[in-house]
């Protein structure tokens, strides 16, 4: 049996107001006034207090980026080659400041600007040879683990599938529960449902392992807490924080599941974002995980949370096609699933029928 080498988050900054101290963290890494740091910020930040903190020195950079649109490969090229074009020499780093599809983007770019071609080429496992350069992680909501994970999982031309490499992690996060002030009630909840959903299918997978479980049950003890629990606003925050970061680590030796690679073939026909995507899937899964989903029916009525429908009402049968050959592409989460012989268990018209469900 060979065992993975798994690279972790080496630095992790935690505390109400360390945002502050993002400046003195950066200082030592710059490496020429000509060397810039580039920001990516999620755009519903502009024109935010947020922005003034922001340390920005010599010829740093603010580039706003949309998270309505799950990340492309195409948009990691093209961020690649502006900063090529703009700048003199290579930046002294990147730093990803919003939520996963930020993160995504700020690790996918400080790949991308030290290995040659297209994000879309290393779309898999382990095909990125050379280092990231220095990239910096800072979640301003809570549930993905996109901080802490090994992937950084972009939309490309023919899936939607991560980079998942030793050189994607971050070398730098800073978990400031102040910053998720003020997320739409909604915005939470699917984003801690992907948290949630996570830790549902790491721990009822066949890749589980007790470095997973650990993590795993650590982080579904603190979904609970924060989505039935009775806890003020602040310890909410800070909780679910620290659950979307064991959530991210019982990936590393486990796997995610069913719900995932539904919510992908979702995600890459009909642009349904992640958080949302696993939430509309899950509901439907009762066979397979029959408590997760009964807790998250419990969550989602404590909440008020309506879930849209007829999300795949009419749609043709080459589309539904699509999305099941998506889907059927991410082996190792129909494995850790279902077992090697998951082919036998989840037949094409088996996942058809739920599709047409959502």
């Amino acid at each position: 049996m060979k065992y993975r080498n798994f690279p972790m988050v080496p630095r992790v900054v935690f505390g109400h107001g360390s945002f502050l101290q993002l400046g003195e963290i950066l200082m030592p890494k710059r490496k020429s006034s000509e060397a810039p740091f580039i920001f990516f910020i999620d755009d519903v930040f502009e024109g935010q207090p947020l922005i003034t903190e922001v340390p920005l020195l010599f010829n740093d950079q603010i580039i706003f980026i949309s998270s309505e649109e799950e990340p492309k490969t195409a948009q990691v090229d093209v961020l690649v080659a502006k900063i090529k074009e703009s700048f003199t020499e290579m930046p002294s780093g990147i730093v990803g400041i919003g939520g996963g599809t930020l993160l995504d983007v700020a690790k996918a770019v400080a790949i991308m600007l030290t290995n040659p071609g297209s994000a879309a080429e290393y779309q898999g496992w382990d095909l990125v040879k050379k280092p990231a350069i220095y990239h910096v992680g800072i979640p301003t909501i809570s549930g993905t683990g996109a901080e802490v994970s090994r992937t950084t999982v972009l939309m490309g031309p023919e899936k939607k599938l991560g980079i998942n490499s030793d050189h994607t992690p971050f070398d730098q996060v800073l978990l400031d529960p102040k910053l998720t002030h003020g997320v739409p009630k909604e915005q939470w909840f699917y984003t801690g449902m992907d948290c949630y959903i996570h830790c549902i299918e790491s721990l009822n997978g066949t890749y589980l392992n007790a470095f997973s479980q650990s993590y795993g049950e650590k982080a579904l003890d603190l979904c609970h807490e924060v989505y039935l629990g009775d806890i003020s606003k602040e310890e909410s925050r800070d909780k679910l924080m620290m659950a979307s970061w064991h959530g991210g680590m019982s990936i590393a030796y486990s796997q995610v599941g069913i719900a995932h690679a539904m919510s992908y073939g979702l995600s890459y026909l009909l642009g349904v974002k992640h958080g949302i995507g696993n939430c509309l899937v899950f509901q439907y899964l009762e066979e397979f995980y029959p408590e997760g989903v009964k807790v998250f029916k419990q969550m989602q009525e404590k909440h008020q949370i309506k879930l849209p429908t007829g999300i795949c009402a009419g749609l043709s049968e080459e589309q539904f096609d699509i999305m099941i050959q998506v889907s059927f592409g991410l082996v190792p989460l129909w494995e850790n699933a279902l077992g090697d012989n998951w082919k036998e268990i989840m037949s094409y018209d088996r996942l058809l029928q739920l599709f047409k469900k959502i």
